[in-house]
């Protein structure tokens, strides 16, 4: 479970470079919203507050 966790963190950090390195620094703010945004959703799936989350998409 681990490394599953850590494998997801080091695709993010290597797009997160490869992003920077490419002078696309500006596409940085919009990932890390949808990145929070699919946390929020998989976190939220299974609490009563999920059917409000999926009104808002």
């Amino acid at each position: 479970m681990l490394k599953k966790l850590l494998a997801r963190y080091s695709i993010i950090r290597e797009l997160l470079s490869f992003l920077w390195k490419e002078r696309l620094w500006w596409l940085i703010p919009m990932i890390i919203i949808l990145i929070l945004l699919g946390i929020l959703m998989i976190f939220s799936q299974g609490s009563a507050i999920a059917p409000f989350i999926y009104t808002i998409f």
